[in-house]
């Protein structure tokens, strides 16, 4: 669709919200006649998210620091409207209508806009729940243009000249009508320099006031690339930050991009490093090779050579924007994606330590206590949860990556493409799991922590599983449970409600499965991850059961930041 398009969607979705002012459910003619959800229902759904205060101390940085501070979280804030547009080039003009309507209705929808960063729920398998808008979010998001086909793409894609081709199929362009309806590769540089321009200055005046040397550098450097829309020694500056304030800002994770998972979306964290917790962790970093030479796969798929050792930063956040702020939170991330910086730098794994004790009371706890066998209830422990999300990170950055297909040198995301994100996901959890149970029986990791490490992570695979099977996190998790519940690593209750470990079969269904999904990924084979998906990623009966005895807890936490909030900051 163009613009033009969206200024007369703007004014449907007006006529169909005015006539649906009043708290009930309204017919939405763009899906099928099926209602959208009246008050009550949007106050249930909600609810899911647990209000939270997300905040840490900024006493201990110096005045230019926390002048530093302020400028960062203004430039965090210009990708909040940056991501809506990526979402789907319909939410300026959705956004607009939804700030005219003050009734009870009209203010409920705004809110759960502002969580969803969109009109679809991303927990109801991103069902609109707003009249006036298609059913369901496109499957290319705002990257494509929405008629768009795969086949069309695909043709275009393939006819480009090597380094049209890369940057058609890269990260960091959005493609869009060309004069004349052929397809055209856009950079973001020039497609949200409205957002991009501002935040560089914002972040150049950051870096001018900072004391700190490496925050200058990757200030000054992700300013640049916003601009230049070349993000390779951004990243390199990345790695190596090194300061009281630690900034993730940028395109990096291609969750939104269904179509091909090739896009990547713009957001941003902006966090105090926690020096005493990043201590305790940062031994696991030298046990990576380790780790890689004795993955449960085919020796010929490892890696004998590694990136650096990666950097692990636990952190406690004040701010987050865009992609890193939308339906369920992110509790820790790995970054970044870019192949080439993994392979001469690594990658950095950081743990967002106040998010995580938020998830692990508001919603693990009171899940555990409604799924758990009595027996493994007792064993749920924050420092098994916090561990293995530590695990998942530094996973993500082992295994196949760099794969030969044929006489073909390639990627397994170029691979798998819309596939790859969900396999990844389950990927590391598994093989998260894989790796404590080796570091525990080396005596890297205190043995006492496999009391409490699978039942923990059962009861957090219910947690995930409620993200919903359109994302990539709910899609792994189902696939894992199925697997080793079809195993016997995971049992049943004779009340057929409640679930438990089975400890004489759990590590060996982990490991099976762990090398079940590296091969697929070392094969680079989407007939195979279809196989499995389709087999495994699927909300069964035994489940479903279980999700809806759930409802009175939370889903997740909606967060809200004092400190940004204090600094000027719009939003939550």
């Amino acid at each position: 669709m163009t613009r033009h398009t969206f200024t007369l969607l703007a004014a449907s979705v007006a006529v169909v919200l005015s006539s649906s002012a009043c708290d009930r459910a309204a017919p939405d003619a763009d899906s099928g006649g099926a209602s959208v959800p009246d008050l009550a229902a949007l106050e249930r759904m909600t609810a899911r998210f647990a209000p939270t205060e997300v905040s840490a101390d900024t006493a201990r940085l110096t005045a230019n620091d926390r002048e530093a501070l302020a400028k960062i979280i203004r430039a965090a804030a210009l990708l909040e409207p940056l991501f809506l547009r990526q979402v789907w080039s319909g939410n300026d003009s959705l956004a607009a209508v939804l700030r005219t309507d003050t009734s009870g209705l009209g203010l409920a929808r705004r809110h759960y806009f502002a969580i969803n960063m969109g009109p679809w729920s991303r927990l109801d398998e991103g069902r609109a729940f707003i009249p006036g808008v298609p059913a369901e979010q496109p499957a290319g998001a705002g990257f494509y243009p929405e008629e768009m086909t795969r086949t069309e793409f695909e043709r275009w894609a393939d006819s480009l000249p090597a380094a049209e081709q890369a940057r058609a199929k890269g990260f960091f362009h959005v493609i869009r009508r060309a004069e004349g309806g052929a397809l055209e590769a856009v950079p973001y540089s020039q497609a949200y320099r409205e957002f991009l321009e501002p935040a560089a200055e914002l972040l150049r005046e950051a870096a001018a006031v900072t004391p700190n040397a490496t925050l200058r550098r990757f200030l000054t450097a992700r300013a640049e690339a916003f601009l230049s829309n070349d993000y390779y020694a951004s990243d390199v500056a990345w790695m190596d930050l090194d300061a009281p304030i630690d900034v993730t800002i940028g395109p990096y994770e291609t969750y939104e991009d269904r179509l091909f998972g090739y896009k990547a979306a713009f957001e941003a964290y902006v966090t105090l490093r926690d020096d005493a917790e990043s201590a305790k962790l940062q031994r696991f970093g030298g046990y990576l090779q380790e780790l890689e030479n004795n993955l449960p796969i085919e020796a010929r798929y490892r890696n004998p050579r590694i990136g650096a050792a990666a950097p692990i930063r636990v952190v406690q956040l004040l701010y987050a924007s865009g992609d890193g702020n939308r339906g369920v939170q992110t509790a820790a991330f790995n970054l970044p994606n870019d192949e080439r910086v993994v392979r001469e730098k690594g990658s950095k794994r950081v743990m967002l330590k106040n998010v995580q004790e938020a998830k692990f009371e508001k919603t693990l706890v009171p899940i555990a206590g409604v799924v758990l066998a009595p027996a493994d209830r007792e064993r749920l422990s924050f420092d098994a949860f916090f561990t293995h999300i530590l695990a998942h990170e530094l996973m993500h950055g082992l295994g196949p990556n760099t794969i030969a297909v044929g006489d073909r040198a390639t990627t397994v995301r170029a691979e798998l493409k819309e596939l790859y994100a969900p396999l990844e996901e389950a990927k590391a959890d598994v093989t998260g799991l894989w790796a404590l149970a080796h570091l525990i029986d080396r005596g890297v990791v205190d043995r006492a922590l496999e009391r409490s490490l699978y039942p923990t992570f059962l009861a957090s695979m219910f947690r995930s599983v409620r993200f919903g099977l359109t994302g990539a996190h709910g899609r792994g998790v189902a696939l894992q449970f199925n697997y080793l519940l079809d195993r016997g690593a995971i049992g049943v209750g004779a009340d057929s409600a409640t679930f438990h470990v089975v400890p004489e079969r759990i590590e060996a269904g982990v490991r099976e499965l762990a090398r079940e999904i590296l091969t697929v990924q070392a094969e680079g084979s989407s007939e195979k991850a279809t196989a499995l998906l389709d087999r495994y990623a699927v909300i069964r009966p035994v489940m479903q059961r279980a999700l809806d005895r759930l409802t009175s807890v939370p889903v997740d936490i909606e967060p809200g930041y004092p400190v940004a909030r204090a600094m000027g900051a719009p939003g939550r």
